[in-house]
């Protein structure tokens, strides 16, 4: 398995920006598509973003189109989400995770990732 850290959350007011980072070790980074997914206190785990192991191809749930931007650098083993236009209601915890497959129907789907890391609180303020 491939081991996961997140950071770069916190507290950030409303239209702010926040930039997550999901560094990796233990596996070969570049033979995993890597997503963000997030849960929000009350609510179900949400699809945010993937990107394939090469990062030629991105996916992006709803919520995150046209303010979110996934990418990742292989060569640091890390895969980053840059968040813009913040709102409250994008306060959760952010999670990455890694598959060894990918698609945009697959990397939409929590089940399809085998590791996670512990998470990363974000909070926006109205």
């Amino acid at each position: 398995q491939v081991q996961l850290v997140e950071s770069g959350g916190g507290l950030v007011q409303a239209g702010g920006s926040l930039r997550l980072s999901c560094a990796a070790s233990g596996r070969t980074f570049s033979n995993y598509a890597m997503g963000w997914f997030r849960r929000a206190p009350g609510k179900e785990r949400e699809f945010v973003s993937a990107i394939s192991w090469s990062g030629s191809s991105t996916y992006y749930g709803d919520s995150a189109k046209g303010r979110f931007s996934i990418s990742r650098d292989n060569a640091k083993n890390t895969v980053y989400l840059q968040m813009n236009s913040l709102k409250p209601e994008d306060t959760a915890v952010y999670y990455c995770g890694a598959a060894r497959r990918s698609g945009p129907i697959l990397l939409s789907t929590a089940s399809s990732f085998g590791s996670w890391g512990q998470g990363t609180q974000v909070t926006v303020s109205s």
